[in-house]
Protein backbone atom coordinates (compact mmCIF):
# COMPACT_ATOMS: atom_id res chain seq x y z
CA UNK A 1 0.00 0.00 0.00
CA UNK A 2 1.26 3.51 -1.07
CA UNK A 3 2.24 5.97 1.41
CA UNK A 4 -0.03 8.57 2.34
CA UNK A 5 1.18 12.07 2.23
CA UNK A 6 -0.66 14.66 4.43
CA UNK A 7 -2.13 17.59 2.22
CA UNK A 8 -3.09 20.89 3.43
CA UNK A 9 -6.12 19.46 2.24
CA UNK A 10 -6.94 17.56 4.95
CA UNK A 11 -7.36 20.73 8.08
CA UNK A 12 -9.70 22.89 5.16
CA UNK A 13 -11.76 19.48 4.31
CA UNK A 14 -11.62 18.54 8.07
CA UNK A 15 -13.40 22.14 9.15
CA UNK A 16 -15.77 22.50 6.19
CA UNK A 17 -17.17 19.25 7.18
CA UNK A 18 -18.04 20.99 10.44
CA UNK A 19 -19.43 23.80 9.38
CA UNK A 20 -21.65 22.22 6.54
CA UNK A 21 -24.11 19.03 5.42
CA UNK A 22 -21.83 17.97 2.22
CA UNK A 23 -18.85 19.10 0.60
CA UNK A 24 -17.82 19.45 -3.09
CA UNK A 25 -13.78 18.77 -3.35
CA UNK A 26 -13.07 19.88 -6.70
CA UNK A 27 -9.67 19.68 -8.70
CA UNK A 28 -7.76 17.90 -11.90
CA UNK A 29 -7.75 14.20 -12.31
CA UNK A 30 -5.04 12.67 -10.31
CA UNK A 31 -4.30 14.89 -7.93
CA UNK A 32 -5.39 13.27 -5.01
CA UNK A 33 -8.64 14.25 -4.18
CA UNK A 34 -10.16 10.47 -3.62
CA UNK A 35 -7.22 9.65 -1.05
CA UNK A 36 -7.36 12.79 0.32
CA UNK A 37 -11.35 12.29 1.29
CA UNK A 38 -10.89 8.39 2.10
CA UNK A 39 -8.82 9.67 5.30
CA UNK A 40 -12.19 10.93 7.17
CA UNK A 41 -14.57 9.28 5.11
CA UNK A 42 -16.13 6.44 6.64
CA UNK A 43 -17.81 4.81 3.86
CA UNK A 44 -17.44 5.77 -0.18
CA UNK A 45 -19.27 4.20 -3.46
CA UNK A 46 -16.73 4.99 -6.50
CA UNK A 47 -18.92 6.06 -9.78
CA UNK A 48 -16.38 5.09 -12.27
CA UNK A 49 -15.66 1.48 -10.89
CA UNK A 50 -16.49 -0.11 -13.96
CA UNK A 51 -17.20 -3.20 -11.90
CA UNK A 52 -20.09 -1.39 -10.22
CA UNK A 53 -20.87 1.80 -12.25
CA UNK A 54 -24.08 0.49 -13.94
CA UNK A 55 -25.40 -0.79 -10.64
CA UNK A 56 -24.54 2.16 -8.55
CA UNK A 57 -26.06 4.67 -11.19
CA UNK A 58 -29.03 2.91 -11.54
CA UNK A 59 -29.51 2.70 -7.88
CA UNK A 60 -28.94 6.75 -7.31
CA UNK A 61 -31.95 7.09 -9.76
CA UNK A 62 -34.43 4.07 -8.52
CA UNK A 63 -33.93 4.78 -5.05
CA UNK A 64 -31.68 7.80 -4.00
CA UNK A 65 -32.04 7.47 -0.35
CA UNK A 66 -31.48 3.84 -0.10
CA UNK A 67 -27.80 4.99 -2.51
CA UNK A 68 -27.52 8.07 0.52
CA UNK A 69 -27.90 5.55 3.20
CA UNK A 70 -24.38 4.84 4.07
CA UNK A 71 -22.59 5.75 7.34
CA UNK A 72 -21.37 9.42 7.15
CA UNK A 73 -19.08 10.95 6.29
CA UNK A 74 -20.11 9.29 3.05
CA UNK A 75 -17.62 10.06 -0.11
CA UNK A 76 -19.62 9.59 -3.51
CA UNK A 77 -16.54 9.54 -5.74
CA UNK A 78 -17.23 11.57 -9.18
CA UNK A 79 -20.86 12.38 -8.03
CA UNK A 80 -21.38 13.71 -11.72
CA UNK A 81 -22.15 10.59 -13.33
CA UNK A 82 -25.47 10.59 -11.12
CA UNK A 83 -26.37 14.14 -11.42
CA UNK A 84 -29.93 13.30 -9.47
CA UNK A 85 -27.82 12.89 -6.30
CA UNK A 86 -26.91 16.58 -6.21
CA UNK A 87 -31.01 17.48 -5.28
CA UNK A 88 -30.97 14.22 -2.78
CA UNK A 89 -27.99 15.19 -0.82
CA UNK A 90 -29.39 18.53 -0.29
CA UNK A 91 -32.85 17.07 0.88
CA UNK A 92 -31.01 14.74 2.38
CA UNK A 93 -29.17 17.05 4.57
CA UNK A 94 -32.10 19.08 5.16
CA UNK A 95 -34.00 15.67 6.40
CA UNK A 96 -30.85 14.52 8.80
CA UNK A 97 -30.16 18.51 10.36
CA UNK A 98 -26.59 17.65 11.01
CA UNK A 99 -23.20 18.54 9.58
CA UNK A 100 -20.48 16.77 7.88
CA UNK A 101 -22.71 13.53 6.05
CA UNK A 102 -21.28 13.83 2.88
CA UNK A 103 -17.85 14.28 0.71
CA UNK A 104 -18.30 14.79 -3.14
CA UNK A 105 -15.52 14.65 -5.62
CA UNK A 106 -15.15 15.75 -9.03
CA UNK A 107 -12.64 16.42 -11.92
CA UNK A 108 -14.46 17.99 -14.24
CA UNK A 109 -16.99 20.71 -14.00
CA UNK A 110 -18.80 20.65 -17.53
CA UNK A 111 -22.72 19.35 -17.12
CA UNK A 112 -24.75 17.66 -19.79
CA UNK A 113 -27.82 19.88 -20.73
CA UNK A 114 -29.79 16.42 -19.64
CA UNK A 115 -27.95 16.58 -16.40
CA UNK A 116 -28.34 20.22 -15.76
CA UNK A 117 -32.24 19.88 -15.80
CA UNK A 118 -32.09 16.72 -13.28
CA UNK A 119 -30.20 19.63 -10.83
CA UNK A 120 -32.92 21.80 -9.68
CA UNK A 121 -31.00 23.47 -6.92
CA UNK A 122 -27.91 25.59 -5.72
CA UNK A 123 -27.59 23.51 -2.90
CA UNK A 124 -26.47 26.77 -1.11
CA UNK A 125 -25.91 26.62 2.72
CA UNK A 126 -26.20 22.77 2.16
CA UNK A 127 -22.94 22.18 0.07
CA UNK A 128 -19.96 23.81 0.60
CA UNK A 129 -17.27 23.87 -2.52
CA UNK A 130 -13.61 23.31 -2.24
CA UNK A 131 -10.40 23.56 -4.53
CA UNK A 132 -7.47 20.83 -4.39
CA UNK A 133 -4.91 21.00 -6.77
CA UNK A 134 -1.27 19.01 -7.24
CA UNK A 135 1.03 18.33 -4.07
CA UNK A 136 2.95 21.37 -3.42
CA UNK A 137 6.76 21.11 -2.07
CA UNK A 138 5.63 20.86 1.36
CA UNK A 139 3.57 18.45 0.70
CA UNK A 140 6.36 15.97 -1.08
CA UNK A 141 9.15 16.82 1.39
CA UNK A 142 10.74 19.02 -1.34
CA UNK A 143 10.50 21.87 0.78
CA UNK A 144 11.52 21.78 4.85
CA UNK A 145 8.84 23.96 5.92
CA UNK A 146 11.60 25.82 7.81
CA UNK A 147 9.65 29.26 6.44
CA UNK A 148 6.19 29.51 6.99
CA UNK A 149 3.97 32.60 5.20
CA UNK A 150 1.99 32.70 8.44
CA UNK A 151 5.39 33.87 10.02
CA UNK A 152 5.71 36.60 7.33
CA UNK A 153 2.75 37.75 7.72
CA UNK A 154 3.36 38.61 11.52
CA UNK A 155 6.89 39.93 10.71
CA UNK A 156 8.64 37.42 12.51
CA UNK A 157 12.73 36.89 11.76
CA UNK A 158 13.60 34.01 9.44
CA UNK A 159 17.09 32.13 9.43
CA UNK A 160 16.84 28.76 7.72
CA UNK A 161 18.43 26.95 4.83
CA UNK A 162 17.47 24.12 2.33
CA UNK A 163 19.60 21.60 0.42
CA UNK A 164 17.72 21.79 -3.21
CA UNK A 165 20.48 22.04 -5.65
CA UNK A 166 19.02 23.86 -9.29
CA UNK A 167 19.03 20.25 -10.82
CA UNK A 168 16.68 18.85 -7.62
CA UNK A 169 14.52 21.76 -8.56
CA UNK A 170 14.21 20.66 -12.29
CA UNK A 171 13.66 17.33 -11.78
CA UNK A 172 10.89 18.51 -9.61
CA UNK A 173 9.14 20.68 -11.98
CA UNK A 174 8.98 17.98 -14.31
CA UNK A 175 8.00 15.15 -12.16
CA UNK A 176 5.00 17.17 -10.67
CA UNK A 177 2.84 17.04 -7.76
CA UNK A 178 1.38 14.24 -8.76
CA UNK A 179 1.16 11.89 -5.61
CA UNK A 180 1.73 8.64 -7.97
CA UNK A 181 5.08 10.40 -8.97
CA UNK A 182 6.02 11.04 -4.92
CA UNK A 183 8.93 8.63 -4.24
CA UNK A 184 9.10 6.29 -7.07
CA UNK A 185 12.54 6.36 -8.97
CA UNK A 186 13.51 9.32 -11.12
CA UNK A 187 12.94 7.55 -14.53
CA UNK A 188 9.75 6.52 -13.64
CA UNK A 189 8.23 9.34 -11.80
CA UNK A 190 8.91 11.44 -15.28
CA UNK A 191 6.66 9.39 -16.78
CA UNK A 192 3.48 10.47 -14.53
CA UNK A 193 3.20 14.23 -16.15
CA UNK A 194 3.66 12.17 -19.88
CA UNK A 195 0.83 9.72 -19.04
CA UNK A 196 -1.29 12.51 -17.78
CA UNK A 197 -0.83 14.74 -20.58
CA UNK A 198 -1.70 11.72 -23.03
CA UNK A 199 -4.65 10.11 -21.19
CA UNK A 200 -5.81 14.02 -21.06
CA UNK A 201 -5.28 15.14 -25.57
CA UNK A 202 -7.29 11.28 -25.39
CA UNK A 203 -9.67 10.83 -23.67
CA UNK A 204 -10.56 13.60 -21.16
CA UNK A 205 -11.17 16.36 -23.49
CA UNK A 206 -12.95 14.29 -26.11
CA UNK A 207 -15.19 13.56 -23.23
CA UNK A 208 -15.38 17.36 -22.14
CA UNK A 209 -16.40 18.71 -25.42
CA UNK A 210 -18.17 15.41 -26.85
CA UNK A 211 -16.02 13.95 -29.21
CA UNK A 212 -15.89 17.58 -31.06
CA UNK A 213 -12.60 19.13 -31.21
CA UNK A 214 -9.17 18.17 -33.50
CA UNK A 215 -6.15 16.31 -31.06
CA UNK A 216 -3.60 18.18 -33.20
CA UNK A 217 -5.04 21.71 -32.60
CA UNK A 218 -5.27 20.82 -28.89
CA UNK A 219 -1.89 20.17 -28.95
CA UNK A 220 -0.45 22.83 -30.50
CA UNK A 221 -2.62 25.08 -28.07
CA UNK A 222 -1.07 23.25 -25.01
CA UNK A 223 2.12 24.17 -26.75
CA UNK A 224 1.80 27.50 -26.67
CA UNK A 225 0.51 27.84 -23.39
CA UNK A 226 3.60 26.02 -22.50
CA UNK A 227 5.86 28.16 -24.60
CA UNK A 228 4.17 31.09 -22.84
CA UNK A 229 3.76 30.06 -19.50
CA UNK A 230 3.92 32.65 -16.92
CA UNK A 231 2.92 35.38 -19.39
CA UNK A 232 0.17 37.36 -20.16
CA UNK A 233 -0.17 35.70 -23.63
CA UNK A 234 -3.40 36.91 -25.71
CA UNK A 235 -5.84 35.40 -27.40
CA UNK A 236 -4.71 36.35 -30.29
CA UNK A 237 -0.46 35.16 -30.11
CA UNK A 238 -2.60 31.57 -29.16
CA UNK A 239 -4.40 31.89 -32.12
CA UNK A 240 -1.42 32.40 -34.41
CA UNK A 241 0.41 29.59 -32.52
CA UNK A 242 -2.89 26.25 -33.60
CA UNK A 243 -3.46 27.87 -36.79
CA UNK A 244 -1.51 27.35 -40.31
CA UNK A 245 -1.70 28.80 -43.43
CA UNK A 246 -5.00 30.12 -44.31
CA UNK A 247 -7.32 27.61 -41.70
CA UNK A 248 -10.44 29.75 -41.24
CA UNK A 249 -11.57 26.40 -38.97
CA UNK A 250 -9.83 27.58 -35.83
CA UNK A 251 -11.18 30.99 -35.18
CA UNK A 252 -11.62 32.40 -31.58
CA UNK A 253 -15.35 31.02 -31.24
CA UNK A 254 -13.75 27.68 -31.09
CA UNK A 255 -10.27 28.98 -29.09
CA UNK A 256 -12.59 30.11 -26.51
CA UNK A 257 -14.24 26.66 -26.50
CA UNK A 258 -11.62 24.82 -26.25
CA UNK A 259 -10.22 26.97 -23.01
CA UNK A 260 -13.34 26.70 -21.21
CA UNK A 261 -12.95 22.82 -21.63
CA UNK A 262 -9.40 23.15 -20.20
CA UNK A 263 -10.56 25.25 -17.52
CA UNK A 264 -13.52 22.73 -16.65
CA UNK A 265 -11.14 19.74 -16.23
CA UNK A 266 -8.75 22.05 -13.96
CA UNK A 267 -5.58 21.69 -16.72
CA UNK A 268 -4.98 25.56 -16.71
CA UNK A 269 -5.65 27.71 -13.57
CA UNK A 270 -4.67 31.44 -15.19
CA UNK A 271 -3.97 33.97 -12.58
CA UNK A 272 -6.30 37.37 -11.99
CA UNK A 273 -4.62 40.93 -11.53
CA UNK A 274 -4.88 42.55 -8.55
CA UNK A 275 -6.28 45.95 -8.42
CA UNK A 276 -5.00 47.76 -5.19
CA UNK A 277 -5.08 51.85 -4.40
CA UNK A 278 -2.31 53.16 -5.85
CA UNK A 279 -1.09 56.94 -6.10
CA UNK A 280 0.08 56.46 -9.81
CA UNK A 281 -1.13 57.41 -13.27
CA UNK A 282 -0.07 53.91 -14.53
CA UNK A 283 -2.49 51.79 -16.13
CA UNK A 284 -2.83 48.23 -14.07
CA UNK A 285 -2.49 45.88 -17.08
CA UNK A 286 -5.41 43.33 -16.16
CA UNK A 287 -4.51 40.39 -18.56
CA UNK A 288 -4.36 37.01 -16.77
CA UNK A 289 -1.28 35.33 -16.49
CA UNK A 290 -1.11 31.65 -18.09
CA UNK A 291 -0.18 28.59 -16.28
CA UNK A 292 -1.32 25.30 -15.83
CA UNK A 293 -2.34 23.32 -12.45
CA UNK A 294 0.95 21.86 -12.41
CA UNK A 295 4.23 23.20 -14.91
CA UNK A 296 4.85 19.60 -15.54
CA UNK A 297 1.91 19.56 -18.10
CA UNK A 298 4.48 22.39 -20.14
CA UNK A 299 6.95 19.92 -19.61
CA UNK A 300 5.03 17.21 -20.91
CA UNK A 301 3.83 18.94 -24.18
CA UNK A 302 7.08 19.93 -24.93
CA UNK A 303 8.71 17.10 -24.32
CA UNK A 304 11.21 18.13 -22.38
CA UNK A 305 12.95 17.42 -18.96
CA UNK A 306 15.41 18.56 -16.45
CA UNK A 307 18.40 18.75 -18.78
CA UNK A 308 16.72 20.76 -20.80
CA UNK A 309 15.29 22.96 -18.36
CA UNK A 310 18.65 23.37 -17.00
CA UNK A 311 20.46 23.89 -20.61
CA UNK A 312 17.71 26.61 -21.52
CA UNK A 313 17.23 28.98 -17.95
CA UNK A 314 15.54 31.61 -19.62
CA UNK A 315 12.66 29.04 -20.07
CA UNK A 316 13.43 27.61 -16.77
CA UNK A 317 12.90 30.45 -14.57
CA UNK A 318 9.25 31.05 -16.15
CA UNK A 319 8.55 27.73 -15.68
CA UNK A 320 10.00 27.68 -11.89
CA UNK A 321 7.69 30.85 -11.38
CA UNK A 322 4.51 28.64 -12.35
CA UNK A 323 5.74 25.85 -10.17
CA UNK A 324 5.80 28.82 -7.21
CA UNK A 325 2.37 30.06 -8.06
CA UNK A 326 1.13 26.57 -8.01
CA UNK A 327 2.41 26.20 -4.18
CA UNK A 328 1.22 29.49 -3.50
CA UNK A 329 -2.11 29.05 -4.56
CA UNK A 330 -2.21 25.48 -2.34
CA UNK A 331 -0.49 27.60 0.91
CA UNK A 332 -2.68 30.67 0.67
CA UNK A 333 -5.73 27.96 0.83
CA UNK A 334 -4.73 26.99 4.07
CA UNK A 335 -3.96 30.49 5.14
CA UNK A 336 -7.96 31.41 3.46
CA UNK A 337 -6.42 33.84 0.54
CA UNK A 338 -5.86 34.15 -2.47
CA UNK A 339 -2.84 34.40 -5.36
CA UNK A 340 -2.89 37.25 -7.93
CA UNK A 341 -1.04 39.41 -10.06
CA UNK A 342 0.46 42.91 -10.83
CA UNK A 343 1.16 44.79 -13.99
CA UNK A 344 1.37 48.02 -15.08
CA UNK A 345 1.60 50.25 -18.06
CA UNK A 346 5.35 51.66 -16.38
CA UNK A 347 6.83 47.85 -16.38
CA UNK A 348 6.33 47.47 -12.66
CA UNK A 349 5.35 44.24 -11.56
CA UNK A 350 4.21 41.38 -8.55
CA UNK A 351 4.55 38.09 -10.26
CA UNK A 352 2.26 36.90 -7.07
CA UNK A 353 0.35 38.57 -4.76
CA UNK A 354 -1.12 36.95 -1.87
CA UNK A 355 -4.35 38.28 -0.94
CA UNK A 356 -5.96 37.22 2.93
CA UNK A 357 -9.75 37.27 3.04
CA UNK A 358 -9.44 39.47 6.39
CA UNK A 359 -7.17 42.22 4.22
CA UNK A 360 -3.31 41.48 4.77
CA UNK A 361 -1.67 40.81 1.58
CA UNK A 362 2.38 40.15 0.41
CA UNK A 363 3.94 40.98 -2.59
CA UNK A 364 5.86 38.86 -4.06
CA UNK A 365 8.60 38.10 -6.99
CA UNK A 366 10.21 35.23 -7.91
CA UNK A 367 13.82 34.52 -9.25
CA UNK A 368 16.18 31.55 -10.28
CA UNK A 369 18.56 33.09 -7.65
CA UNK A 370 21.05 35.18 -9.58
CA UNK A 371 22.49 38.30 -7.23
CA UNK A 372 21.55 40.93 -9.97
CA UNK A 373 18.13 39.73 -10.21
CA UNK A 374 17.25 39.36 -6.45
CA UNK A 375 18.58 43.17 -6.36
CA UNK A 376 16.18 43.72 -8.83
CA UNK A 377 13.12 42.30 -8.00
CA UNK A 378 13.66 43.66 -4.63
CA UNK A 379 13.64 47.09 -5.71
CA UNK A 380 10.58 46.76 -7.94
CA UNK A 381 8.44 45.04 -5.12
CA UNK A 382 9.90 48.46 -2.64
CA UNK A 383 8.61 50.89 -5.58
CA UNK A 384 5.13 49.22 -5.48
CA UNK A 385 4.70 49.23 -1.87
CA UNK A 386 5.73 52.94 -2.27
CA UNK A 387 2.97 53.41 -4.64
CA UNK A 388 0.22 51.84 -2.69
CA UNK A 389 -2.42 54.34 -1.27
CA UNK A 390 -2.63 53.60 2.72
CA UNK A 391 -5.16 56.35 2.75
CA UNK A 392 -7.44 53.38 1.53
CA UNK A 393 -6.03 50.26 2.02
CA UNK A 394 -3.09 48.61 4.57
CA UNK A 395 0.32 48.61 3.01
CA UNK A 396 1.96 45.20 2.15
CA UNK A 397 2.50 42.70 5.26
CA UNK A 398 5.86 41.37 3.94
CA UNK A 399 7.91 41.90 0.45
CA UNK A 400 9.33 38.36 -0.89
CA UNK A 401 11.65 37.23 -3.19
CA UNK A 402 11.02 33.12 -4.09
CA UNK A 403 14.19 31.93 -5.59
CA UNK A 404 15.76 28.93 -6.22
CA UNK A 405 19.03 28.87 -4.02
CA UNK A 406 19.65 27.73 -0.84
CA UNK A 407 19.57 30.39 2.13
CA UNK A 408 16.69 32.32 3.25
CA UNK A 409 17.12 35.63 4.78
CA UNK A 410 15.82 39.34 5.43
CA UNK A 411 17.34 41.71 3.52
CA UNK A 412 18.37 45.20 5.87
CA UNK A 413 15.83 46.64 3.47
CA UNK A 414 13.20 44.42 4.90
CA UNK A 415 12.94 42.40 2.04
CA UNK A 416 13.00 38.41 2.56
CA UNK A 417 14.63 36.39 0.56
CA UNK A 418 13.34 32.48 0.72
CA UNK A 419 13.92 29.14 -1.25
CA UNK A 420 11.05 27.46 -2.74
CA UNK A 421 12.80 24.74 -0.76
CA UNK A 422 12.21 26.27 2.49
CA UNK A 423 8.51 27.20 2.03
CA UNK A 424 5.44 26.66 3.66
CA UNK A 425 2.07 27.86 4.23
Amino acid sequence: MKKYYPRIADTILEKKLRSKGAVLVEGPKWCGKSTTCEQQAKSAVYMQDTETREQNIALAYTSPRTFLNQEPPFLIDEWQEAPILWDAIRYEIDKRDEFGQFILTGSVTPLTEQAKKEIKHTGIGRITRMKMNTMSLSESNDSNGTVSLSELFKGMPIAATCGNTLQDYAFILCRGGWPKAIGLEEDIALEQAKDYYEQLINVDFSKAVNGDYSKIKLERLLKSYARNLSTPASKALLLRDIKTGNDDSFNEKTLDKYLNALNDLFVIKDIEAWNPNIRSKAKIQNSPIRHFCDPSIATASLRIGPKDLINDLKTFGLFFESMCVRDLSVYSERLDGDVFHYRDSNGLEADAVIHLKDGRYGLIEIKLGRSDDIEEAAKHLKKLAGLIDTQYMNPPSFLLVITAKNTAYKRADGVYVVPLGCLTF
